[in-house]
């Protein structure tokens, strides 16, 4: 789910615009497998499943390997291969395969294999979708009145300067040498949009069955989020961590809310890991889906039950930081933060507005374990964004709080090099204005980023 409103197509009828699912009845499983027995890949020989970036960071942070790092079993790929089924994922760090194929009965036998722990349906196709639109039109200049001639940071001013980020940007830390991973469901224009021609983007991967045909054509959603990051527009909007290296993952199905995202997510974390991402911002959370069947509930909370959460709570043992959204749901029946918020070893982030109130949207904690949550605050109600359409704009949800914070932990990074993962995580809760007296509401607090940078020199 992205966490904040979206625009939806409808016919001049006011009647959402659908059309019949492409390619007819699909299903996806997921299987939970025993083992990775027979396989080729060794602990001893990283180089054969990580990038060099990513086996130096987890060498800088003294890091071992585990079983978790070994891909899944080719030899268990190919007996579902063999059956007649397509593996279209799989998941290393879960030891799990998604499978999808016409035929739910092959699927329901292939639970049946000895290499299977458990089975389970997670996608269904739907029986109509809302179809994806033309690219819109780009801006190509922003209007005067999008323009604040007396401020460098332009309309972005007051979501940096209100964690001290400013300070630690004019100190020389800018995100340089960091890469930051970006979950999301599309970054429409991003590679048009002018206020983007300077941000050092990698490249792009999708990992939602079936693949779009132009990540930069899916919804805007990305586009914001990237821009409250990475935006270079002087006097309009400066991003958290203009300066970082940017990688645009897609891995959100803006067609239907599924089980299968929180997979999509965990091959997105997987390949952050193996391309040596130092930091992922993730606006995404899940609760309740399309089929009740699937739907979380509060006692699963516990940062290891929902396969995005147990995925979640592995990422600082891997040497990134996670920055993820609480939810938007303080003002439904649920109220809780969504799922992967309530992993471990995290900054979880909520919203608030720009007298530091907290946004009743902003969904709350603790952990059904009891640990405090959100983590910390920063602006969502509103943040400045540039959109879709090359043009700034404000808007609201934990979605556009969570870039500013995770731009500014990659700047903190950059600055604190010899700190791990988990280090960084705990420097920027100590750092809140509530440390000393967190709640379920607003956590640890709003960060100081340059504060955090000062004790962290000591350490």
């Amino acid at each position: 789910m992205l966490l904040s409103v979206s625009a939806k197509a409808y016919r001049l009828d006011g009647s959402p615009a659908k059309v019949s699912y492409p390619g007819g009845k699909f299903f996806i499983f997921r299987y939970m497998l025993t083992d990775k027995q027979a396989t080729p890949f060794r602990l001893d020989q990283p180089q054969h499943f990580l990038s060099k970036k990513a086996i130096e960071r987890r060498r800088r942070q003294h890091l071992l390997g585990g079983s978790t790092d070994l891909p899944v079993s080719p030899a268990y790929v190919a007996q579902f291969q063999k059956e007649g089924a397509q593996v279209v994922g799989t998941s290393r760090w879960n030891n799990s395969l998604l499978v999808r194929s016409s035929d739910s009965l092959l699927l329901q036998r292939l639970g049946r294999l000895e290499c299977v722990r458990s089975c389970c349906l997670v996608w269904e196709s739907p029986d109509s979708i809302v179809p994806s639109v033309e690219r819109p039109k780009v801006h190509e200049e922003f209007s005067d009145w999008e323009r604040v001639p007396s401020r460098f940071y332009g309309n972005g001013y007051g979501q940096i300067h209100s964690l001290g980020g400013d300070i630690l940007h004019e100190a020389g830390f800018r995100g340089e040498m960091m890469t930051v991973a970006v979950f999301d469901g599309g970054f429409r224009n991003v590679d048009r949009i002018a206020a983007f021609s300077d941000a050092h983007i990698v490249g792009t991967r999708d990992f939602v069955v079936p693949r779009s045909t132009d990540i930069y054509g899916e919804t805007d959603h990305g586009t914001r989020v990237l821009s409250v990051l990475a935006a270079h527009e002087p006097n309009v909007l400066i991003g958290s961590a203009p300066k970082a290296n940017y990688w645009l993952l897609r891995c959100e199905d803006a067609q239907s809310e599924q089980l299968v995202e929180e997979d999509y997510w965990a091959m997105a974390a997987e390949f952050a890991d193996s391309a040596g991402v130092d930091v992922v911002s993730s606006s995404l959370g899940y609760s309740t889906f399309d089929h009740a069947a699937m739907n979380h509930h509060y006692a699963e909370q516990d940062g290891r039950h929902a396969l995005i959460s147990r995925t979640a709570s592995m990422m600082a043992q891997k040497g990134m930081v996670l920055v993820s959204s609480a939810g938007n749901a303080g003002m439904k029946s649920w109220k809780k933060i969504l799922f992967p918020a309530d992993a471990d070893n995290i900054l979880t982030v909520g919203a608030i507005s720009a007298n530091g109130e907290n946004a009743p949207f902003s969904s709350i904690g603790p952990t059904q374990d009891g640990r405090v949550k959100p983590d910390v605050m920063a602006f969502g109600s509103p943040t400045n964004v540039i959109t879709g359409r090359g043009t700034l704009s404000e808007d609201v949800g934990t979605s556009f709080a969570t870039p500013i914070v995770a731009g500014l932990v990659a700047c903190l990074w950059q600055a604190l090099p010899h700190l791990t993962a988990a280090d960084i995580i705990q420097l920027v809760r100590q750092s809140s204005s509530c440390f000393s007296t967190p709640n379920n509401i607003y956590g640890y607090g709003i960060p100081d980023f340059w504060q955090a940078y000062v004790a962290g020199q000591v350490q």
